[in-house]
């Protein structure tokens, strides 16, 4: 997810009221000056005024923007070594705004700075330093903080949606069954219809079941992807073929229900299936994790759809299992990887969520 950006306009206020209390002292010296009618020096302390005042907002906003965004643009590197980077990055900043300081007051400002002043600058952008770090910290965690709460009031409202929606949907599963039951008796002669209405029964019993369990077996889950692959196989016949080799020690491990068919689905709905290009979806195992990929062959006209199917099992694996679903293509082939839980973390899982 990308990193939500502190708002430049805090950053460009705080910098401001940084440098206007940075330059307080040379302020109340130059109001004494004046007040005292001593107007000879006030034009050269006027513009030392402007000129610590413009270097004191650059560095105050230099830092800020360091330490609440720039420091946290690369979201791969570990919290120590940040860290680390952005000390040497926040001591090489100072060094750099001392220098050009020096550097440039005499050339602006035809006068020499004294080795008293240079001494209290060095000390006033040391303590600037130290300050703007932890005030660009408190601005990142803040930004963070909000960022989390609107996400948690997202996916709230997205729960609530979804409950609202079950609810619309809601039929009585009996008389679905009844129904199906009972075209089961009308075509019992056809052998393949028959056989299609027990496996479409068989799957709407497993999404009423499954509907309960954040997690489910996976042979039971390839049960379930057998009875839906059935169904595209009579539509495909041996245009369309799955391929599963999964040793049977490992039917225990557990994954989030519908997650193979909403694979199978998308790569039906998304390829080409064809005598010319026959479409094989491959289902294997490999270092605890399931490997589901086919090979590309885009349609020429894609179907409809909400395009939200492996957004949503990606949201289903981070927030049940706090693990990623990883997608990518290689050699031609798309291919999804699943990860799997041993069915004792999947046990406590569940006993978290009920309680």
């Amino acid at each position: 997810m990308a990193l939500t950006q502190v708002k430049q306009s805090a950053i460009v206020k705080i910098a401001i009221l940084i440098a206007v209390l940075a330059s307080l002292p040379k302020t109340l010296f130059l109001y004494e000056m004046i007040s005292e009618g001593n107007l000879g020096f006030s034009t050269i302390w006027l513009l030392d005024l402007i000129y610590r005042l413009v270097f004191f907002f650059l560095f105050s906003w230099a830092v800020l923007q360091l330490n609440a965004n720039l420091g946290y643009a690369q979201n791969k590197w570990s919290t120590k070594l940040r860290m680390a980077v952005l000390v040497v990055v926040n001591i090489v900043v100072l060094l750099a705004a001392l220098f050009f300081f020096k550097f440039l007051y005499p050339i602006l400002l035809q006068t020499e700075i004294s080795q008293r002043d240079v001494g209290f600058l060095n000390f006033t952008y040391a303590n600037l330093l130290i300050a703007l770090f932890f005030i660009g910290r408190i601005l990142r965690l803040q930004t963070d903080k909000q960022e989390s709460r609107i996400e948690n009031e997202r996916l709230k409202q997205q729960s609530l949606q979804n409950e609202l929606m079950a609810l619309k949907n809601q039929i009585d599963p009996h008389f679905l069954f009844n129904s199906l039951n009972s075209l089961t008796s009308l075509i019992r002669e056809n052998e393949k219809a028959t056989k299609f209405v027990k496996k479409l029964s068989h799957m709407y019993r497993y999404i009423l079941q499954s509907g309960e369990s954040d997690l489910v077996s996976l042979r039971e889950e390839l049960k379930f992807t057998e009875s839906y692959t059935h169904l595209i196989r009579t539509r495909y016949r041996d245009r369309f073929s799955i391929d599963i080799q999964i040793d049977d020690r490992y039917l225990d491990l557990e994954i989030p229900p519908l997650a193979l068919q909403l694979l199978v689905e998308n790569a039906v709905k998304h390829n080409e299936i064809s005598t010319k290009n026959p479409l094989t979806v491959r289902i294997y195992l490999k270092e605890d994790a399931l490997y589901v990929e086919n090979p590309i062959q885009p349609r020429t006209v894609l179907k409809e759809g909400t395009k939200n199917g492996l957004l949503n099992l990606k949201k289903r694996y981070v927030l049940l299992l706090k693990k990623e679903v990883k997608v990518h293509t290689k050699n031609n082939t798309f291919v999804v990887e699943l990860p799997l839980v041993f069915k004792t973390k999947a046990a406590t899982l569940q006993q978290t969520n009920s309680g």
